[in-house]
C-alpha cells in the first residue's frame, strides 16, 4: 500500500509526456492515437460524481475517434474497486478517492495512477428548504432529515470529515450506495438535506439549492485515474486517460465544477 501511494507523487512529469506521445503532440482529442491503434470499445469505471462530466468527455473522445465506444459504469468508487480486483472486465478506473485506487494497485489491477481534480462538499435542499437550513450545525437539529453517503464511499467518508471539522454530529434517516442517490432523496423532497459534492449541486440546476459550506470547515477529496493492466484494448485506455488529462479534458471537468488536484 506506501509504494502505491507514493506512485501519485511521482507520475505528473511521466503522464505528461504519456500523454504528448499519446496524443501526437497534442492536448486535443482529435489529435490522440493518430497512429490507428486508438479503436474498439472501452469500459470506463468511473465514481458516480463525474457523471456528467465524463459523459460529456466520452462523447467527445468517440467523435474523435470514429468507431470507437466508450461504454460507462457509474457507481460509489468502492463498489467500482471491488468489481475490478473480482475480475469485471474493464479498461479504466477513475475514482472519488486514492482509497479506493490504492486498493486497485495494491492488487495488481492498476499501476500510475494519475490525480486530475479534487471535489469538495456543498449541503443540497430542496428549492423551498422546509428545514431551513444554512449551516451544517443544522444538520445536526432534531427532526431534520438527512441523507448522506454511506460511510465507506468517498462521499460519505468526506461528508464525515465536515462534521469533524465543524464539531457536529450529524445522525442521517438514509445511508445511501452513493453520491446521486442521495441527491435524488433530495430532489424528491423525501429528506430535508442532503451533503453532496458542489458539483452534484451544480448537475441538479432548479431541482435543489446548494448551501455553502465555508473553507474553514469543509474537506475535499482527490480523484485518480488509471488505465488498468488487464484491459482488452490497452492502447484506447491509454489514449482516453491522456484526453481525460489534456486541456480539453480539464476544461470540460472544471465547466462541471471540478477543483486543479
Amino acid at each position: 500500500m506506501t509504494a502505491a501511494r507514493r506512485t501519485y507523487a511521482g507520475v505528473a512529469a511521466a503522464t505528461l509526456v504519456a500523454t504528448v506521445a499519446a496524443c501526437g503532440g497534442s492536448s486535443s482529442a482529435g489529435s490522440a492515437g493518430k497512429s490507428g491503434s486508438v479503436s474498439g470499445t472501452i469500459n470506463v469505471f468511473a465514481a458516480a460524481s463525474l457523471t456528467e462530466a465524463f459523459t460529456t468527455l466520452g462523447k467527445q473522445f468517440e467523435a474523435a475517434h470514429p468507431g470507437v465506444k466508450v461504454v460507462f459504469d457509474f457507481g460509489p468508487s468502492s463498489g467500482l474497486a471491488e468489481q475490478i480486483d473480482q475480475g469485471a472486465p474493464a479498461d479504466v478506473f477513475a475514482s472519488a478517492s486514492t482509497k479506493s485506487m490504492d486498493q486497485v494497485v495494491s492488487a495488481g489491477s492498476a499501476s500510475n495512477p494519475t490525480p486530475f481534480v479534487k471535489n469538495v462538499m456543498e449541503i443540497a435542499v430542496p428549492p423551498s428548504n422546509p428545514a431551513h437550513v444554512a449551516t451544517v450545525k443544522d444538520l445536526s437539529n432534531s427532526g431534520v432529515k438527512v441523507a448522506l453517503c454511506q460511510s465507506q464511499v468517498p462521499c460519505g467518508s468526506t461528508a464525515a470529515q465536515v462534521f469533524t471539522n465543524a464539531k457536529v454530529t450529524v445522525k442521517p434517516v438514509t445511508e445511501e450506495v452513493d453520491v446521486k442517490s442521495v441527491l435524488a432523496k433530495v430532489e424528491l423532497g423525501e429528506v430535508d438535506a442532503g451533503v453532496v459534492y458542489v458539483t452534484d449541486v451544480r448537475s441538479a440546476g432548479s431541482k435543489v439549492d446548494g448551501v455553502a459550506i465555508p473553507d474553514s470547515i469543509n474537506a475535499s477529496t482527490t480523484y485518480p485515474i488509471a488505465a488498468l493492466t488487464k484491459s482488452h484494448s490497452a492502447a484506447t485506455a491509454r489514449a482516453f486517460v491522456s484526453y481525460v488529462l489534456s486541456s480539453d479534458g480539464s476544461a470540460v471537468l472544471t465547466a462541471d465544477g471540478f477543483q486543479k488536484p
